[in-house]
């Protein structure tokens, strides 16, 4: 049978890899007592990174070829097409404002931890940028270990709080 451990480590990971919880849903959920011990910060994070960072270069390769495939799709088209205007758009409005930043840009995209902010939207916008993959790839990482950072001491500071009033 597998442990309580396991299977937290496991849902963290799970919890990870979905769009607009990502990492930020994911680390408070393991810090949490609520389904059980609290996970070590260490593998936590690992695990957390791992699996928000899984499925980027999926999305840097082939979300804007998905986007233009489904951009003259009855049902989908107009919010494919929406989708990609928009984005293109503000990528524009962003690279005109950031010049040379735009990575420095990307990298405080996603990690400050706030909605509709993360990898998948950073690295959705960096693929209808035509920004240099490698490049995305790091500073999407390095954003995501901000987010956890600032997730992880936000969520020892709520937690070691709830834990003094009811102790």
């Amino acid at each position: 049978m597998i442990s309580n451990i396991v299977l937290k480590y496991l849902l963290v990971f799970f919890v990870s890899m979905i769009p607009l919880i990502e990492l930020r849903g994911a680390v408070p959920i393991g810090l949490s007592p609520l389904l059980g011990n609290p996970l070590d910060l260490l593998p936590l994070y690992i695990v957390c990174i791992i699996g928000n960072m899984l499925p980027v270069p999926f999305i840097f390769f082939f979300a804007r070829k998905l986007l233009v495939w489904g951009s003259d799709k009855k049902f989908i088209g107009k919010f494919f097409k929406f989708c990609l205007e928009k984005g293109e758009k503000a990528g524009k409005t962003l690279q005109s404002k950031t010049g040379r930043g735009s990575y420095v840009a990307l990298f405080l995209f996603v990690g400050i931890p706030l909605p509709g902010t993360g990898a998948w939207t950073g690295t959705l916008a960096a693929s209808l940028l035509n920004m240099d993959f490698k490049k995305s790839i790091l500073a999407v990482t390095a954003g995501v270990v901000l987010a956890g950072i600032i997730m992880g001491l936000a969520s020892i500071g709520v937690f070691g709080a709830f834990g003094a009033i009811f102790s």
